[in-house]
């Protein structure tokens, strides 16, 4: 007999597909970020958005894997599966901006050539770890807390929302978690409306503004995930993926609301979107099943590369935009590197999921949690 282990449950494949379909749409909307001028003109003007469907799935899918299983759980065995399943491609995401980063040189990152290959090396060992760095260790002039790989950022946030459920959330009746995440509502709603930009893109900094926005992303959709998944039972929805994927893209792609004359506008658009479209998108998926083989491997296949193209294809995001900054490109002309840049992306994190990251989890959880009694 084995100690350490927890009988698996089923799982949401439709869940796992819909956090594929929001990755792509995040390297998209990055993608098309590099030709923007501001918020108010970017294509896939929301995408930034899916970063709080992350953080709400998550909550959604720990409540399911770990709400019931606190008995026989410590919270060292949560915490080492959490950091299994989480921390190696955190490194392989520093490691692949590193390699990057030491042959950019480019205008839109002055001074780049000239950091040393030592405070660079100590800037990946340290996001590594997922620590922030303060801004005097930017490397990049951006003002991100891991300047190798930007977003990073927001699994330190990840971690924090981790943290903060297994040492007291997990304990909160259902009426004291809802009052948690009306408060935490409130908190996204007054972040949103009154952003100087309209919009609550940010977090990734290690300031006191950037960590403000940081929270009112993370509170409310992983809590509200979670208290979702308590007080909520799937029903019965018939191409449930379908939908719920369209309504991710919709969202995600909606054009900006409100222009420059109407800023709150849009930040309403961006709260109301997390607090109420994303658990009803999170709803649907949660209750449809995949029928089909194509429709199954399409699941899986988006649902495995899903983390690992959100954490390595910033890196390749950096050189596009010294590329196109660089040579002056408009999107008409660069389009067949965009597309290249989408492709090698989902390329690379395939590459990184198959011959490093199923690998590795499979290797520390046998050293971790496979324990004789």
């Amino acid at each position: 007999m084995t100690t350490g282990t927890l009988q698996s449950k089923p799982h949401y494949p439709i869940l796992d597909g819909l956090r594929g379909v929001a990755a792509l749409m995040v390297v998209a909307f990055h993608i098309f970020e590099t030709h923007a001028t501001s918020h108010l003109d970017q294509f896939i003007n929301h995408g930034y958005l899916a970063v709080d469907f992350f953080f709400l799935l998550s909550g959604f899918v720990i409540g399911y894997a770990y709400d019931d299983r606190w008995g026989t759980m410590t919270l060292k065995d949560f915490f080492k599966r959490r950091l299994i399943r989480l921390q190696p491609m955190v490194v392989m995401g520093m490691i692949v901006g590193a390699v990057f980063f030491y042959f950019q040189d480019s205008v839109v990152f002055p001074g780049i050539s000239e950091v040393p290959v030592w405070k660079m090396l100590l800037v990946m060992i340290i996001g590594c770890t997922v620590l922030p760095l303060p801004p005097s260790m930017d490397l990049r002039g951006w003002g991100e807390m891991h300047s190798l790989n930007g977003p990073a950022w927001s699994l330190f946030f990840e971690y924090v929302g981790n943290i903060l459920y297994a040492l007291f959330v997990k304990n909160f009746s259902k009426t004291v978690l809802s009052i948690v995440v009306f408060l935490s509502a409130c908190f996204l709603i007054h972040l949103a409306v009154t952003s100087p930009n309209g919009d609550v893109i940010g977090g990734w900094s290690l300031t006191g503004e950037q960590l403000h926005i940081g929270f009112a992303r993370l509170l409310f959709p992983f809590f509200g995930g979670l208290l979702l998944q308590r007080i909520v039972k799937p029903g019965n929805i018939s191409n449930a993926f379908l939908w719920s994927s369209l309504l991710v893209i919709a969202v995600l792609a909606f054009p900006r609301v409100g222009g420059s004359e109407n800023l709150w506008a849009n930040g309403l658009y961006d709260s109301l979107s997390i607090i109420f479209i994303f658990p009803l998108i999170v709803y649907i998926g949660a209750s449809g099943t995949v029928e089909g083989s194509m429709a199954q491997r399409v699941c899986k296949f988006f649902g495995d590369i899903s983390y690992p193209i959100y954490i390595t294809h910033y890196p390749i995001i950096y050189t596009y935009t010294a590329w196109v900054k660089d040579n002056d490109k408009s999107f008409a002309e660069s389009w067949p590197v965009a597309l290249l840049v989408f492709v090698s992306s989902i390329t690379l994190a395939y590459a990184c999921l198959k011959l490093y990251d199923e690998p590795v989890r499979k290797w520390l959880s046998a050293k971790l949690l496979l324990k004789k009694a």
